[in-house]
């Protein structure tokens, strides 16, 4: 099947709820047009049907069918339309009392007659449309389609294999070693390694797509790139802006940028020539006479690598850069030196293959009790072609089926015979993802093609994309989950079939950003076009302009002058959902048709004016509103009228206050503000106290300062999931403290799942400690401030998997405690570096003294915890014992003091040490980490050691 219809039928899902919900709306119809709307259901659920079964077929369509689900395409679309248009125009039923209801209704209908007639007319016209194509499909003989025979899983039971799985998902990503890098390790890890080599010396890696190039360079990245001074990974890509490429590498060298002003810096506007050499400059300054290691993945033209490499110093330190690309020619220009070295990326041998499928399959499945793995026929290994982007797409396709895979290795090889589809050639593997496509259920394929708004190599956020789903109406209840927990399944399930590649992981396990391959990418574009899905203007591939109306658009910051033509041309009065990356001059003007566009997505775009927000706050019908890392400086009174408003993100932008208006919107259910690096909050508004947000699940990043702010009773919000306050200053003799500790403690035995609390210097955090019942059902807690104990109940906590407290209670004692923590996957010990309290130092030294003069990790305790971190200006003499943290897979310590680590030797499964040195540390402290760094190497699991630099402040 080549036509995709998993958008179509999810559409028409939506729709259908629409109409059920008109059709209940007595006052608002007027004679005759009731029975027209109830056709139009009627005839779009057969529609719908029609569409589903087409979809579950495993013929290819001819263009009949073809052009019949393009009508049916274009009609639901404009039902929609006109029934959005309905409910903004027409205020919903007056009510009131029963003996003024008769009154209040005539009136109602004077002041709506002339809307009601004018929706009226074009629902009559889209009942005769409906009509005609059902008649046009009879007149040109249009097939009903076959039963189908496709052995996928149903959505629903995707997203319940999904949800089975989800705390056995939890993992920390780039401890695999790769297949089929033996033979790259024993050409290339020597030439990295030899010394005598001066200067800066070039790796050219060149191979097919999905061959597995830029495995190899993240590989040696992650191996070696510890050992030199600064280290950067980008990916550039056919079209690519050269400043981005150099901010993006800056940022990765000075990685304190990033962390503490590098938000603000992100949001300036300036792009003139003169901030551009800045960057230059800067770049070349930080990294001259240092030893530097730089990935430079997917470079498509030799003027391209030339620009990079004129912006990189080249000096006697001894440097690396690796460059990967498709093309042999560029390969062999980016080699000028002797010292410089080309190496091919092969296809994998048959052993390897086999290797790499089992692995695949193994972690993709649905469930450990699977037993016999499976047993591939040759025709299979020879379809795979030793490609491994063929291999992972097929056998996470394979694993995510309850089916034997026996059966389905015969299926693939009946679909895809060997002879007649070619590894070797971009349309071989199309063939191979259109079959793997096409084994989606529905929901998973409409999913799978709005991965298309994103950029190619973009990282893309988790929680991003699966609140835009929500918002597009993708997600709906099923199997007692909610829509967000059916949303994240749906997202696992991605991951296990391989279409999505996780990136990074968040401290409690879940993947927090991930990625699609560029061919998987190009693919599903070209699906999303087909059946006009989404527009993608400015992108890596040229796709043609569209003639039909635009549902969902995305810009891309490639060619200003392209996108602007572009998006002058086609027609924007059905935009539902529009994403912009860069700069909102691409956007030629917002003349598009605010009233029903739902989903608004500017995260990370600079420009903003003032008649972009007051456009913004025209758009009605918003569900889904991101405003972060942007330069909007407010939001206006007037966001009271976003009524269907769900998501409010204004994360990392100059927003520190929300208007009163904000509690007129009864379905909203995320509020994401503040900066969490910076500890910048968002004021509530005093409005808050006297209307409680009853609807808000996630309240995130806020400030609450009596004398400053409003205090919310929180005993209200029973829903709330989430609760995170960037900056708390209630002293005990304020008169809402108790109310304001009462509420936190009723809200941990409702729905609360995360509490995050910096505490400036109020001491609350230590009153957790009176709480008489625990918030049992959290499971990431964090407590920023002068904590000097740890909460007794915390021991409670069952599910808790993520906890970062102050590194005022480093003690072993405390770790005795946590110890207890069964389910724990992450701990941390931080303090706030914008808050030098003097006495600070004076307190980790008495922690010291209170635990004999060293922190001692228990030898029990611990079982499931793979993450620690301690940043903390002065680090004890750490000592874990034989038995400590048996899991644990990652060390991750920043400090400006080390007295020394004992016994991280016997840390079985660790497979990396990151040491984050401050660049005043003393002699000492250096000594330290060099012997550390040097005893790792003989340990028996051979972590990696990484060590960088931080600074206090931006120089």
């Amino acid at each position: 099947m080549e036509l995709a219809v998993g958008a179509s039928a999810s559409t028409m899902k939506s729709l259908l709820s629409k109409l059920g919900g008109l059709l209940g709306q007595e006052y608002t119809l007027i004679r005759g047009v009731r029975g027209d709307i109830q056709y139009i259901n009627d005839e779009l659920a057969s529609m719908q049907a029609f569409l589903i079964n087409l979809g579950s077929g495993d013929k290819e369509h001819d263009a009949q069918i073809k052009d019949w689900m393009k009508q049916i395409r274009d009609i639901a679309y404009d039902i929609e339309d006109c029934v959005d248009d309905f409910a903004h125009r027409l205020p919903k039923d007056p009510g009131g009392e029963v003996r003024c209801s008769f009154i209040r209704t005539v009136i109602q209908d004077v002041l709506t007659w002339y809307p009601r007639r004018d929706i009226a007319a074009k629902i009559v016209e889209l009942k005769n449309r409906a009509e005609q194509i059902g008649a046009r499909r009879t007149r040109y003989g249009v097939p009903d389609p076959q039963p189908g025979t496709n052995n996928g899983v149903d959505a629903d039971e995707a997203a319940f294999l999904a949800a089975e799985n989800q705390v056995a998902a939890r993992q920390i990503v780039g401890v695999k070693e790769p297949v089929g890098m033996a033979d790259a390790k024993k050409k290339l890890e020597p030439w990295i390694k030899d010394s005598t080599k001066k200067g800066r010396s070039v790796l050219s890696i060149v191979g097919f797509g999905g061959v597995g190039k830029t495995t190899v360079a993240m590989d040696l990245y992650r191996k070696f790139g510890g050992q030199f001074d600064h280290r950067a990974s980008v990916n550039v890509s056919q079209k690519f802006e050269l400043e981005s490429i150099l901010k993006e590498i800056l940022n990765q060298v000075k990685p304190q940028v990033a962390a503490q002003k590098g938000d603000r810096a992100r949001r300036r506007t300036k792009t003139d020539s003169g901030e551009n050499n800045k960057i230059r400059e800067e770049l070349r300054q930080h990294l001259k006479g240092k030893r530097y290691f730089l990935v430079i993945d997917d470079v498509w033209s030799a003027s391209a690598w030339e620009e990079i490499r004129n912006c990189l110093p080249s000096d006697e330190a001894r440097s690396i850069i690796i460059v990967t690309t498709r093309f042999q020619a560029v390969a062999s220009i980016c080699i000028r030196d002797k010292n410089d070295l080309l190496h091919k990326v092969e296809h994998l041998h048959d052993k390897e293959s086999k290797i790499l499928l089992e692995e695949s399959v193994s972690e993709s499945k649905h469930s450990t009790k699977d037993k016999g793995l499976i047993n591939p026929t040759e025709n299979i290994l020879k379809l795979c072609n030793g490609l491994p982007l063929v291999i992972v797409t097929l056998a996470g396709l394979v694993a995510c089926r309850r089916d034997k895979f026996d059966k389905q290795w015969e299926d693939i090889s009946k679909f895809l015979p060997q002879q007649l589809v070619n590894c070797h050639t971009p349309e071989g593997v199309k063939k191979i993802l259109n079959y793997c496509y096409n084994e989606l259920p529905g929901d998973l394929r409409t999913c799978s093609l709005y991965l298309s708004v994103f950029p190619k190599a973009h990282k893309i956020s988790r929680k991003r994309l699966t609140r835009r789903w929500i918002a597009e109406g993708f997600v709906s209840e099923k199997h007692g989950q909610s829509i967000e927990e059916l949303a994240e399944s749906y997202f696992n399930q991605l991951i296990r079939r391989k279409i999505l590649r996780p990136v990074e992981h968040n401290n409690n396990g879940k993947v927090k950003t991930c990625q699609v391959h560029d061919m998987v990418l190009e693919y599903i574009i070209a699906k999303s076009s087909e059946e006009n899905f989404i527009t993608v203007v400015g992108g890596h591939w040229l796709m043609p302009t569209p003639r039909n109306k635009v549902r969902r658009l995305s810009l891309h910051s490639t060619d200003l002058k392209h996108v602007k033509e572009t998006t002058s041309r086609i027609n924007l009065s059905h935009l539902r959902s529009l994403t912009v990356f860069g700069n909102l001059s691409q956007l030629a003007s917002l003349s598009f048709k605010y009233g029903i566009l739902q989903v608004l997505d500017l995260q990370d775009c600079k420009g903003f004016k003032k008649h972009h927000v007051k456009a913004i706050f025209k758009m009605l019908f918003l569900k889904y509103l991101n405003l972060r890392r942007t330069d909007v400086k407010y939001i206006p009174t007037k966001i009271g009228k976003l009524k269907y408003l769900e998501t409010l993100d204004i994360r990392e932008t100059d927003v520190r206050d929300l208007p009163d208006a904000i509690v007129q919107l009864e379905k909203l259910t995320e509020i994401l503000g503040g900066n969490k690096h910076t500890q910048e909050a968002l004021k509530l508004p005093k409005e808050i106290e006297k209307k409680p947000m009853k609807s808000l699940q996630t309240l995130s990043g806020i400030e609450i300062i009596p004398e400053l702010t409003a205090v919310p009773d929180l005993h209200e919000y029973t829903g709330l999931k989430k609760l995170a306050i960037y900056k708390l200053n209630i002293k005990e003799k304020d008169a809402n403290f108790r109310t304001f500790l009462s509420s936190i403690e009723y809200l941990g035995g409702c729905s609360l799942g995360t509490l995050v609390i910096h505490d400036e210097a109020s001491d609350f955090l230590n009153s957790l400690d009176s709480m008489t019942s625990p918030p049992k059902y959290l499971s990431e807690l964090e407590l920023h401030g002068m904590l000097i104990k740890v909460p007794h109940w915390i021991s409670y906590l069952g599910d808790l998997r993520m906890l970062t407290l102050s590194m005022s209670v480093l003690r072993t004692d405390t770790l005795q405690l946590l110890g207890q923590l069964g389910s724990l996957f992450s701990l941390t010990f931080s303090f706030n570096t914008r808050d030098q309290i003097p006495y600070l130092e004076e307190i980790l030294y008495k922690n010291k003294s209170d635990s004999n003069g060293e922190i001692v990790i228990p030898n029990s305790g611990f079982k499931n915890l793979k993450l620690l971190r301690l940043y903390t200006p002065v680090l004890p003499l750490l000592i874990f014992s034989e038995e400590a943290m048996p899991e644990l897979e990652r060390l991750h310590m920043r400090f400006k003091v080390l007295e020394g680590i004992f016994g991280m030797e016997t840390l079985v499964k660790l497979h990396e040490v990151h040491l984050e040195v401050n660049e005043k540390a003393g002699k000492f402290t250096k000594s330290v980490i060099a012997d550390l760094a040097k005893a790792a190497r003989k340990y028996s699991n051979k972590p990696r050691v990484i060590v960088d630099e931080y600074y206090d402040k931006l120089k």
